[in-house]
């Protein structure tokens, strides 16, 4: 019993305490304005009053572009097909058939190994085929007057299909001593020498058909869902300044490099004037899209924001004397102009300063001109915050 009069009367006595602390209030508040609690919005309980002094703007208005959305890269050219020309068996070099820069057609005879020894070896083989050829001829007509064993008939075929077997191996080494062009193009310099012994392998002459060319380049991976075959490029060379390329998106590698997390791109372009050349060090430019009529406002002009969903970007939208918040998403960069999606059409005016100053959705501004000056309200419009301006008087 003694617990609960002591609880009634605690609860009394704050009852008492915030009767006082209201009736304070109360007493300090101006006349005629109810009162409010400190912090909330306006023409809410603890906001500054509503209809406050209208907030200072600059405005801009919207414009449209056509904007190109392209990725710089550097990369190589590359001849349409290069070859290092090197001979498959060793010999003594007794021919070559070319001037170095000379253009070759496909085939042409370019190099000639020692094959007096091949011909030989073709020579003899050529003998012991005649003669397998007679004693097999000879064992087949015996064996169908069964003078001779099938088993003899057999060795004497079996023995002629291995010489003839022989020859064709000495002929293919025979043609293996002269290095012909594999496809029509230029011959380089050449490394070897009339008399000069080389072996397997050895670097002869490089062949190139540069007609047209192939362009490698790397781009980041992020470009990997924009870049398609066909698509245009243009290329720049530093040893061909002034001059621009065409070039066409020919070979996605489908492999990304995991340690620069890029992936190879080949453009093919063509090469008829004969300036490129395998080798050189070229910028290329790759359009990835195009969009039209692109709705631009300046870079100053848009407000990031922290809201419970993350990260937002949005302007101020100005109509009249009333400054509206759109929320807009973020696109390419151009001159210092940003391009954005949202509730905004050309013409449109939006705030570039002053917009640190304005809270919540919605709210009153007052326009400055680009020289700094108040612009004109509309004939007959009331000014912000203020009765409608008198008619003038007339005269």
């Amino acid at each position: 019993m003694k617990n609960k009069f002591a609880a009634l009367g605690a609860a009394a006595g704050a009852a008492g305490v915030l009767a006082l602390i209201f009736s304070v209030v109360h007493a300090q508040a101006p006349a005629g304005q109810p009162t409010r609690p400190a912090g909330g919005p306006p023409g809410a309980a603890g906001g500054p009053p509503a209809g406050g002094p209208p907030v200072t703007v600059e405005v801009t208005r919207i414009a449209t572009a056509n904007l190109v959305d392209d990725v710089a890269a550097v990369g190589s050219i590359r001849a349409n097909e290069s070859v290092m020309l090197r001979p498959e068996i060793s010999g003594r070099i007794v021919r070559i058939n070319f001037r170095e820069g000379q253009t070759v057609r496909r085939g042409t005879s370019l190099v000639e190994l020692d094959a007096s020894v091949l011909d030989a070896e073709i020579a003899q083989t050529r003998a012991e085929l005649a003669l397998a050829r007679s004693n097999s001829q000879r064992t087949d007509d015996l064996h169908a007057k069964n003078f001779v064993s099938e088993r003899a008939r057999d060795e004497a075929r079996s023995n002629l299909q291995v010489i003839e077997a022989r020859l064709a191996l000495a002929q293919a080494r025979r043609d293996r001593s002269v290095i012909r062009a594999p496809f029509d193009g230029v011959v380089g310099i050449r490394q070897v020498a009339v008399g000069d012994y080389v072996r397997e392998g050895a670097d002869l002459v490089s062949i190139e058909d540069s007609r047209s060319v192939k362009i490698d380049f790397r781009l980041p991976e992020r470009y990997l869902p924009q870049v398609r075959s066909g698509q245009k490029l243009a290329v720049t060379l530093d040893a061909l300044p002034g001059k621009s390329i065409d070039a066409t998106v020919d070979v996605i590698d489908p492999q990304v490099d995991a340690n620069g997390r890029s992936f190879l791109v080949r453009a093919r372009a063509g090469n008829a004037e004969g300036l490129l050349r395998n080798g050189m060090f070229a910028r290329v430019r790759l359009v990835l899209d195009t969009r039209n009529n692109a709705i631009l406002v300046p870079e100053e002009a848009i407000v990031s924001a922290v809201t419970p969903r993350g990260n937002a970007n949005f302007v101020y939208k100005v109509a009249g004397d009333k400054a509206t918040r759109v929320p807009v998403q973020l696109g390419l960069r151009r001159d210092a102009k940003v391009e954005v999606r949202g509730a905004l059409a050309s013409g449109d005016a939006v705030v570039i300063a002053g917009q640190q100053k304005l809270r919540g959705e919605s709210a009153t501004v007052r326009v400055l001109t680009a020289e700094g000056k108040p612009a004109a309200p509309a004939a007959g419009a009331a000014p912000a915050g203020g009765p409608a301006a008198p008619a003038p008087a007339k005269s």
